[in-house]
């Protein structure tokens, strides 16, 4: 059909295998903007308005910034079932997740009202000053929002074909879709979870845990694991099941330390504000087990700061959500938890059977996702 670009199967000329999980997430960079390239020149071919005022902003948001772990570990996964030479599937199916990322973060901010993301704008933010300075007819929020779920919606569509491009030129596709394909479903399971609990004022931790698991920890660590391994000829097996294992713990342990980071971190840092998750009340591991600890200790100033119907929108509001949160002892459990679950990963990740150089890759790497040194072992409450 005339406009629609051909598929297009991974590049004949090979990547070399990046040294370290660093630099596989350094090298997706350059896969990245050779992708997004692409893209852009087939939507300013489809349409110049939707290039500029979407796919540009798409694709700036991809560009900006991020770790790249989800690349990382997906190539750590790989090494650890054995895979070497040329890394340009490994590569692709980072870039891949890299975009699903993007089109995670466009709607999440969207659902939590975030006003910033990557140390700018959040994009439903963005398109809506642009709606309101251009003095175009209507709400400028609900013009923002609306375009802000297409750009998400453009991002997993880019996601989706540029995974299924690398799927078509391997011979682990049929595996690598299947990994891809539970991915989404969990992501999308775990967000509605995550709205769930906030429309019921949910304060469980295991509904806390159920969320966390399937928001972010498969999707960040396990699941990139995964499609690292079958792209190396992994099949189901003990081996696989202890990297899931490992991604599971890595992922959760990584979660509950953005956790802390959205209750305490510092913007200039961390580039989104430090109290959404606050006013929100959004329900994160740290904010139920400090409920379950006001409970306990029968902390009725703490309970009623943290308690469902809380309305913590003045600063001082915040204040005592977050003193709640120290006072409880809740912000040290979870920063104890993150060192357990850090503990338990490489316990895991030992069982898969990878070489010493692998191990030690992947500590360096969940240490970096983390901020956590291995220190013992523990199960989450």
């Amino acid at each position: 059909m005339p406009g629609l670009p051909p598929m297009v199967a991974p590049s004949a000329e090979q990547v070399d295998d990046p040294v370290t999980a660093t630099d596989a997430a350094n090298a997706v960079d350059a896969v990245l903007r050779g992708v997004l390239d692409e893209r852009l020149r087939h939507c300013r071919a489809v349409d110049p308005l939707f290039a500029r005022e979407l796919a540009d902003r798409l694709a700036a948001l991809t560009a900006r910034g991020g770790k790249r772990l989800r690349t990382a570990f997906a190539h750590c996964g790989w090494r650890a079932a054995g895979g070497s030479g040329d890394a340009t599937a490994v590569l692709r199916t980072g870039a891949a997740l890299e975009l699903l990322q993007a089109c995670a973060l466009v709607h999440d901010d969207v659902m939590d009202g975030s006003v910033q993301r990557r140390g700018a704008p959040a994009l439903h933010v963005d398109l809506a000053r642009g709606h309101w300075a251009a003095g175009m007819h209507g709400s400028s929020e609900s013009f923002g929002t609306s375009a802000a779920v297409l750009t998400g919606d453009l991002a997993l569509a880019w996601a989706d074909d540029l995974l299924t491009e690398t799927a078509l030129g391997t011979p682990h596709g049929p595996r690598l879709h299947g990994e891809w394909r539970a991915m989404r479903t969990e992501m999308v399971a775990g967000q509605y979870r995550d709205l769930h609990a906030q429309a019921a004022r949910s304060s469980g931790v295991d509904e806390a845990l159920a969320i966390a698991t399937l928001k972010s920890a498969l999707y960040t660590v396990a699941r990139p694991l995964a499609l690292g391994a079958v792209l190396a000829g992994a099949a189901d097996g003990d081996a696989l099941e202890a990297l899931r294992a490992a991604g599971r713990c890595a992922g959760l342990a990584f979660q509950l330390r953005d956790d802390l980071l959205g209750a305490f971190g510092d913007p200039a840092l961390t580039g989104k504000p430090a109290d959404d998750d606050l006013r929100s009340r959004k329900l994160t591991y740290l904010l139920a087990v400090a409920v379950r600890l006001a409970d306990a200790a029968d902390d009725h100033l703490a309970a009623a700061a943290l308690a469902p119907d809380a309305d913590p929108k003045s600063e001082k509001a915040v204040r005592q959500v977050r003193s709640a949160l120290v006072r409880t002892g809740a912000r040290d459990l979870v920063e104890t938890k993150i060192g357990e679950l850090t503990d338990m990963s490489l316990a895991h990740f030992d069982r898969c059977g990878a070489r010493p150089a692998v191990r030690h890759e992947f500590a360096a790497l969940i240490g970096r996702a983390t901020g956590a040194a291995p220190r013992g072992t523990g199960e989450v409450v």
